[in-house]
């Protein structure tokens, strides 16, 4: 099994995970924001106007309103990556990592301005009378190219298990457990069982669903992160000034944080906002396809919304909890992960410039340092050696080795400063924590103190829930393209089935899976809206002039 995951991490490496898929992106977004001027400061007030319905026309087609489509594809992008991602973001690249999530955000609102504009253009009624839509119908009705639109749905059914499915529940019942004590596989049957009656009702359903579901936890996290924030109210300022100060520089060590140069800022704070608001992957035009409109540039500014919600308000309240609450660069108290372990050859003191700078210079990859072969002396649970072990990225201490939670005598095979995993053996003691953890920690420092971290575990509940609901409906547009509505029946079974499982198993492999599978629906989707530029921008212009001649009084941006 690891050889395949290796496999996988290998050909993702080279997909996904390489540079010049985030250029790839970020590039798409920052043609057309100058192509189209800047349409995500001059249009977004008409945007809230056709949430709201001030545009909509008794006869339009479709099964969902704008509200509606709009909550649906936000409960498919707000998911774990805005509590956890996000909280990952800051451990590797600092502060400023922040900075770059909301350019990449700015930039991704024009890329699904765009996406969703085509989408809907060439959007189908099925034979059950409903909407389907979606980047495979442009680039089968437009492109001509129906076995790009085939990768591009056959890529959209593995990414409904890999990212809408299977990570998510698997990331509910370990929260639930780890805050609740709720058995994962009670946790993981009765959730199956609501996603089996929300998804079995189609798109109307499903719908109904997230646009009360959506405000909800947004309501809720809301009030948790302006606790934690005002609580703390004398670090905003600072917060803010950090997020700003060291974008081309990178973050100097402070507190127990090593430091961070731009490269991991940049790399972390684009790569974080990409796969938080999904921008140009394509799987949000499939839920904005089913939405009433007449006018496909309608829906697209509706679309404009999402990664301002997501990423610019959702994802920044979680950065400022972090930052303002302190625990960024604090070392507590936690459970080690070996996979998060480094064990060095040599004693360093990280209160000394000389060392701390060795240390940081070592976990950028600038420099290599001696790390330990060999088997550590554990005595009464203390690590007898001399030597230095690194836990997520931070000098650890008060290290205890224990074996069933109790003191552990004997030795730990160490190779090239990796820790094999042992079930029997649990490293604990203090250093710095990432993902939902560090949110989690950050979410106590409020007036909520240690309640606050149930808002947490209540939010990843609500978030990863939505997220596979929605993906459910990608999936199942996906499989209606290839194979007709007959086809949609079997792969709800499948999903509900892969959700229930997922919730007690290892699902390492999926979330690779999920790197290779999301590039293989972004990178035709690019390709696709970039070659359809001179028709988007055609489609722009006499969307205003209807505009204009349906609203006299309004002032619209005709070009």
């Amino acid at each position: 099994m690891s050889k395949l995951n290796d496999f996988l991490a290998l050909i993702d490496s080279y997909i996904g995970g390489s540079s010049w898929f985030v250029y790839l992106l970020l590039g798409t977004g920052l043609f057309y924001t100058i192509y189209l001027k800047f349409p995500q400061f001059r249009y977004l007030k008409y945007a809230v106007r056709i949430v709201r319905g001030k545009f909509d026309k008794d006869d339009d087609t479709g099964d969902t309103s704008h509200f509606q489509a709009l909550t649906t594809a936000l409960s498919g992008t707000v998911g774990t990556g805005n509590i956890a991602g996000v909280a990952l973001a800051i451990h590797l690249g600092g502060p400023a990592a922040l900075f770059w999530m909301l350019v990449t955000a700015l930039l991704g609102m024009t890329t699904k301005f765009v996406e969703v504009t085509l989408s809907h253009k060439y959007r189908e009624k099925t034979e059950d009378g409903t909407m389907a839509g979606g980047p495979m119908y442009y680039m089968k009705n437009r492109l001509n190219m129906k076995w790009l639109a085939v990768i591009f749905a056959i890529a959209t059914v593995l990414s409904s298990f890999g990212t809408g499915s299977l990570p998510q529940i698997n990331s509910i019942s370990n929260s639930l457990f780890a805050t609740f004590g709720i058995n994962k596989i009670l946790t993981g049957a009765v959730l199956a069982l609501l996603l089996a009656f929300v998804i079995i009702g189609g798109i109307k359903r499903i719908a109904k669903v997230t646009s009360r579901l959506v405000p909800l936890m947004a309501f809720i996290y809301l009030v948790g992160a302006l606790s934690v924030i005002l609580y703390n109210y004398e670090n905003i300022i600072p917060s803010i000034i950090a997020i700003f100060s060291d974008v081309f520089t990178g973050t100097a060590a402070t507190g127990g944080f090593l430091g961070a140069g731009f490269a991991f800022a940049f790399n972390r704070g684009v790569n974080r906002g990409l796969f938080s608001n999904e921008a140009g992957q394509g799987s949000a035009p499939i839920a904005h396809a089913a939405a009433r409109a007449h006018e496909p540039v309608s829906e697209g500014l509706v679309a404009l919304l999402e990664p301002f919600i997501d990423t610019i308000i959702i994802c920044m309240l979680t950065g400022l909890v972090i930052l303002s609450s302190g625990v960024w660069n604090e070392k507590v108290e936690n459970q080690f992960q070996t996979t998060d372990v480094v064990v060095m050859d040599s004693r360093y003191d990280e209160s000394k410039p000389e060392d701390q700078e060795a240390l940081h210079d070592f976990l950028l990859g600038r420099t290599n340092l001696p790390e330990f072969t060999g088997d550590l002396k554990i005595v009464g649970g203390k690590v007898q050696d001399d030597l230095t072990i690194l836990h997520a990225r931070s000098v650890a201490e008060n290290i205890r080795v224990l074996e069933d939670g109790l003191p552990y005598n004997g030795t730990v095979t160490v190779v090239n400063g990796v820790i094999p995993n042992n079930e029997y053996l649990t490293f604990v003691g203090k250093s710095l924590v990432h993902s939902a953890p560090l949110t989690t920690v950050a979410f106590t420092k409020s007036w909520f103190g240690e309640f606050g971290q149930y808002i947490v575990a209540i939010g990843l509940l609500l978030f990863a829930f939505s997220t596979a609901i929605s993906w459910s409906y990608y999936g199942d547009r996906a499989v209606t393209f290839m194979f007709g509505t007959k086809g949609v029946v079997y792969f709800r079974i499948v999903y509900v089935i892969g959700f229930f499982l997922a919730s007690f198993t290892d699902t390492t492999i999926i979330w690779t899976l999920s790197g290779i599978t999301i590039a293989l629906m972004t990178i035709p989707n690019l390709v696709g809206i970039l070659l359809l530029r001179k028709e988007m921008k055609s489609e722009v212009k006499s969307f205003w002039v209807e505009y204009s001649d349906r609203f006299p009084d309004e002032r619209a941006p005709v070009d």
